[in-house]
């Protein structure tokens, strides 16, 4: 005859196992139970005209009827008078430029912020205290200065 496969450890784990599954079963059973003491269900809420959550339904006299027509999907179009001209090219003045490692600092004479400027990024050789003329493009770590010419 064969020896059972079954060992003490086994027999342990699968008495949990049964144990966790009834304990589960006899929670489900008290909150449905609960459930029907409580009349059941899931409490209402509704939304305000601000659109705001609360638990009194809204009053009807505040609605407001809107059309069809005046629903817009979508950007509207641009009118002539809407569009806004943006010039990209910024005035500065150089705080900074190490020629030997090729980088500086440019700061901008409109919001004094300081941009990082790299050699790769000069039309026109320049040095600490030159005006110069630049673009803002997207870097790594923040706005580059890009496109720099010098002022004469």
């Amino acid at each position: 005859m064969a020896k059972s496969q079954q060992t003490f450890s086994k027999s342990e784990k699968e008495k949990k196992r049964l144990k966790r599954r009834e304990e589960k079963q006899k929670k489900k059973e008290a909150r449905r139970a609960e459930a029907k003491e409580n009349g059941g269900g899931i409490p209402l809420a509704y939304v305000d005209f601000n659109g705001n959550l609360v638990d009194t339904p809204p009053d009807p006299s505040m609605k407001v009827e809107i059309e069809a027509e005046d629903i817009v999907l979508g950007i509207p179009k641009k009118e002539e008078g809407d569009v806004e001209e943006f010039d990209p090219v910024r005035k500065g003045k150089v705080s900074f430029f190490d020629t030997s490692k090729g980088f500086g600092f440019i700061i901008d004479s409109e919001n004094n912020e300081k941009y990082f400027c790299h050699v790769s990024g000069l039309i026109d050789e320049i040095a600490e205290n030159d005006s110069v003329t630049f673009e803002l493009e997207k870097g790594m770590k923040g706005m580059n200065a890009v496109k720099v010419t010098l002022v004469k």
